[in-house]
């Protein structure tokens, strides 16, 4: 039997191309060149190019972040050609993508989220009416963007006003969100039919960040993770559940990654990523190997969980 003809796709132009294309990196370094013949394309500049070979590939990895990768867009067009990916489709993708429509979905499944407010660039809310219903502090999110790309917490009225101000140059929807003081942790899952969720992962930025954000991300020693997290097993088992049911209420498949912070026994659902970050010690990758699955194995398994039919 011949090599796998994987596509391996990465890059695009959203504000989080390079974390993509250094995510893909690794990503080809890891897989098995014995099982697979990689073709690597970036949706900037090959688009042309993918069309093309379309009939000759088996499946292909999504290793993209944001608009143009992680919303739906590039799914939909592999739909169109009729090559299997990994994860989830159009509908869960880009349900995910959308922080408003998402906190809808996970309050309907029975999910607690941050009290939050919605509107838009053309009819906002001034900082004032946002002090009066939610209070200070809060956290200042474009509706979709990813990586805390754009993300602040106000303290004062001035900070909220410069907030706003840096969301709405992103993405005309905005969420303000009351401020949560907790223990951050994000619980991955793993699966098509019947996925199980990964031991959870906590979240410690160092204290020169406010919290999580892009570049307590990406910027090495910036950030403490342990996994598997100190939360209690009932805690952790909830989490876990939280997880489960986030995933699902928003159509997802193969895998997905939902970040939560625990204050107290209450445990706040903030959002869900339909593809987590990919290199070897990204945060998923991480809560798999405690599971068992070192990163190549991880990326077996996302293949073949890609060639499965529903």
């Amino acid at each position: 039997m011949g090599k796998m003809q994987l596509a391996l796709i990465a890059g695009g132009k959203s504000s989080e191309r390079e974390v993509s294309l250094k995510s893909a990196a690794q990503v080809y370094q890891a897989l098995d060149k014995d099982k697979y013949d990689i073709r690597r394309y970036d949706p900037l500049t090959d688009l042309e190019r993918l069309v093309q070979d379309a009939s000759k590939l088996d499946a292909a990895l999504i290793i993209m972040h944001g608009r143009g990768g992680e919303d739906g867009t590039v799914q939909g067009l592999l739909d169109l050609l009729e090559i299997p990916y990994q994860g989830s489709g159009v509908l869960g993708s880009a349900l995910a993508m959308n922080k408003e429509l998402s906190k809808v979905l996970y309050q309907m499944a029975g999910l607690k989220v941050p009290p939050t407010l919605a509107f838009s660039r053309e009819q906002p809310l001034s900082p004032r009416e946002i002090e009066a219903k939610l209070g200070l502090p809060v956290v200042i999110k474009p509706a979709t963007e990813g990586s805390s790309i754009g993300i602040t917490i106000a303290r004062t009225l001035e900070e909220l006003a410069r907030g706003l101000a840096t969301a709405f140059e992103l993405d005309h929807r905005v969420l303000v969100e009351e401020y949560i003081k907790g223990v951050e942790v994000t619980g991955g899952v793993l699966g098509n039919s019947n996925p199980r969720a990964l031991p959870l992962v906590e979240i410690i930025p160092s204290d020169n960040y406010a919290f999580f954000d892009y570049e307590a991300k990406y910027q090495p020693g910036a950030s403490t993770e342990i996994c598997p997290a100190r939360l209690d097993p009932e805690l952790t088992h909830r989490a876990q559940q939280c997880a489960l049911t986030a995933h699902a209420a928003l159509g997802c498949r193969g895998y997905s990654r939902t970040d939560m912070l625990v204050r107290g026994d209450d445990i706040f659902v903030l959002e869900t990523n339909t593809i987590p970050g990919m290199t070897a010690t990204s945060l998923f990758p991480q809560a798999a190997k405690a599971a068992g699955l070192e990163f190549p194995d991880l990326l077996d398994t996302l293949i073949q969980l890609a060639l499965e039919k529903d």
